[in-house]
């Protein structure tokens, strides 16, 4: 009777321990899964001078909408928390430095952090020195602002994205808002950054006006260097020789540095200036923004956004965070994270719900539409790589009861007016005529 009582006992003892060991192991995979994150590095100018107006708005629009997207507090269909249910884990890295060292921080994202994927870079010449690093990694990149075609329609990759349209865009539509009014344009000047950016919006403006505008002359031709900070040489040119048009690309701290230069010495008095990426100054410069300056903001931005639940939820919470509207840096990062949400859940769901790997994630953006405040997001050039967007422009007018710069007269173009097709190259496109663009 003993002999048999502990063989019994012995059968329940084992039964007991391995139903403990499942439950164990059970809630390990679940706390596991659980546990689970997709790690973003987030690049964008946290120091210098293109920081305050630019870098820092971007980052601050990342925060708020990674905090919202983990709450799942997103509009449909955002409203899955994090990422397919993976909380999204943001590590932010200052883009001030040069190319160099972008590449070096690059590197270390993907190698020492282990990121899933990398949204950033603003400048077009850290945007042309990182694309091929990450493509020669095999690591998923997505370059949120920088303006340069060069990137797409000079290289070809698999793992490298844009969210955001390119600079032909912007001085597409400066040539097309000047001639749907008839504005005098018979001479223009221009001053832009002596570096991929600038150079690019400088030949798309003057290619778009030789076609538009095809008896005007151009004038004076400032590059500057970027950064420069002190234009007074620059504008004493421009005001020697004063043309109907002064065109520019700057940006960011060089922006609002040439606008309280040249503001009080009459530039914009003298001549209809026209800037291709400036309202994300205006919050800053308040009624030191002279009026009448005919700006637009790299896409349908801020006061230029078209209305919708969508940009009423995203303006309503990054103000009250941060008690300002979002401009241009902000929408312009959002957009790519929510790109970035929708094709991860894409993968995913492809996947068995598991988490996508480099190449499932690829494949999942490429060619992928999705809503931002700006309006539709197409992956349409480069393969499906680059998108293509809506923009408006606008002019400004400075609002002294509300205290803040105020965008009137705005025309919005449709995405196929102002961007090329996947067949041709921007300024092959330009020099045709706009062929197959759509602008009604």
């Amino acid at each position: 009777m003993r002999e048999t009582a502990k063989k019994s006992v012995l059968p329940r003892r084992r039964t007991v321990a391995l139903a403990a060991m499942s439950v164990a192991l059970a809630c390990a995979t679940q706390m596991t899964q659980a546990q689970e994150t997709f790690k973003v590095g987030i690049v964008s100018f946290l120091s210098g001078q293109a920081a305050e107006s630019f870098g820092i708005p971007a980052v601050n629009g990342a925060k708020v909408l990674v905090e919202a997207f983990n709450k799942g507090e997103g509009p449909a269909p955002y409203n899955k928390p994090g990422f397919g249910g993976l909380k999204i884990e943001p590590i932010y890295v200052d883009e001030n430095g040069g190319a160099t060292k972008q590449v070096q921080e690059l590197r270390n994202l993907y190698d020492r952090e282990k990121v899933d994927a990398v949204v950033g870079y603003v400048g077009s010449g850290d945007c042309l020195a990182v694309a091929p690093v990450a493509e020669e990694m095999k690591k998923f990149l997505i370059l949120y602002d920088c303006g340069t075609p060069r990137i797409f329609e000079d290289g070809k990759y698999n793992y490298v994205f844009r969210t955001a349209a390119h600079a032909t865009m912007d001085n597409v539509a400066l040539a097309r808002y000047l001639k749907a009014r008839n504005a005098k344009a018979d001479t223009y000047n221009m001053i832009n950054q002596d570096y991929a950016w600038g150079q690019d919006s400088r030949k798309d403006f003057m290619l778009s006006m030789a076609k538009l505008y095809p008896n005007s002359k151009a004038g004076e031709d400032q590059l500057p260097k970027f950064g420069a900070g002190q234009y007074g040489t620059e504008i004493s040119a421009l005001m020697a020789k004063p043309a109907d048009v002064t065109h520019s690309s700057l940006w960011g701290g060089d922006l609002q540095a040439f606008i309280l230069q040249a503001g009080p010495r009459g530039l914009f008095k003298r001549s209809q200036v026209v800037l291709s990426a400036a309202d994300h100054v205006l919050p800053g410069l308040g009624e030191k923004m002279p009026d009448g300056a005919i700006i637009g903001a790299r896409g349908a931005y801020g006061l230029l956004a078209p209305k919708s639940a969508l940009n009423d939820w995203w303006w309503s919470i990054y103000q009250k965070a941060y008690t300002v509207y979002p401009v241009q840096a902000p929408n312009r990062m959002a957009q790519a994270l929510m790109g970035l949400k929708l094709a991860v859940e894409k993968a995913m769901a492809a996947n068995g719900g598991k988490k996508p790997t480099t190449e499932q994630l690829a494949a999942a953006m490429t060619g992928l539409e999705w809503d931002s405040a700006a309006g539709r997001i197409r992956m349409a050039l480069g393969s499906g790589h680059q998108a293509i967007q809506d923009t408006a422009i606008g002019r400004t007018r400075y609002d002294a009861a509300k205290k803040m710069v105020m965008l009137d007269d705005i025309q919005r173009f449709p995405a196929e007016c102002v961007n090329p097709p996947a067949t041709m190259k921007s300024e092959d496109w330009i020099k045709a005529g706009f062929p197959g663009a759509k602008c009604n």
